[in-house]
């Protein structure tokens, strides 16, 4: 029998085994598993379900949203007459403001007691053949020589409100007319009982003549300061 030498090397010394795992390890691979498994499952559970939604709650948002909606309409309905007063203010603050005749004169005289007899108007000096213009919006009542005052336009403004415009060199508009304020009646003139060219402005009520001072300033113009809603209120040097 052949004796090994101990210098012979071993056959097998230098191979090494693949280590096993200790069981502790592999246990606690399992067990986090289990757990993490288990947390997801109960994660999972934990969350609703879109299919499974207690039908009255939709039923209450759908009332809330419905209620939002009318709360909203609502609130527009009343910018929007809110809005409406407001035009409708404005207009009828813009229909109430009244133009003066002429940019350009000078006052020459008032409404009142004139040599004896009552000077129902004022009167305006002018170049003449200076155009003048409706105060109001109207309809041209008179359009033609008027005994003292010479060529004058009549125009009515409704209610009882009237405007004469007398002594024109000219007027350019004819009875039956309808005329918005600012739009040209006549030129200035000296014709009838004048004495110098000059524009005479009356405002009737009910066929009574009326102080056109004070009637202007209630409308927004002042005839002695020449300043009225259109002209800015600047009087022309």
């Amino acid at each position: 029998m052949r004796q090994r030498l101990s210098s012979e090397p071993d056959r097998y010394r230098g191979r090494r085994r693949v280590p096993t795992p200790p069981r502790s390890r592999y246990a606690a691979v399992v067990t986090t598993a289990f757990v993490g498994a288990g947390f997801v499952a109960l994660g999972a559970a934990a969350l609703p379900d879109a299919k499974t939604v207690d039908p009255s709650a939709l039923a209450d948002l759908d009332r809330a949203s419905a209620s939002q909606d009318l709360a909203d309409r609502a609130e527009d309905a009343a910018r929007a007459s809110r809005d409406d007063r407001s035009a409708t203010t404005a207009d009828q603050a813009a229909s109430d403001a009244w133009l003066l005749p002429l940019q350009e004169y000078q006052f020459t005289s008032p409404y009142g007691m004139r040599w004896g007899q009552l000077h129902a108007g004022v009167d305006l000096a002018a170049a003449e053949g200076t155009p003048y213009k409706a105060v109001a919006d109207g309809t041209v009542k008179l359009a033609q020589y008027y005994g003292g005052y010479g060529y004058a336009v009549i125009v009515d403004h409704g209610n009882g409100v009237e405007t004469i415009y007398g002594h024109s060199q000219k007027v350019l508009v004819k009875a039956g007319q309808t005329v918005k304020a600012g739009d040209t009646l006549g030129l200035v003139g000296n014709t009838g009982h004048s004495y110098g060219s000059h524009l005479h402005l009356e405002v009737h009520v009910n066929g009574e003549p009326r102080d056109p001072i004070p009637w202007f300033r209630d409308r927004q113009a002042d005839i002695k300061l020449q300043v009225d809603s259109i002209f800015a209120g600047v009087a022309p040097s």
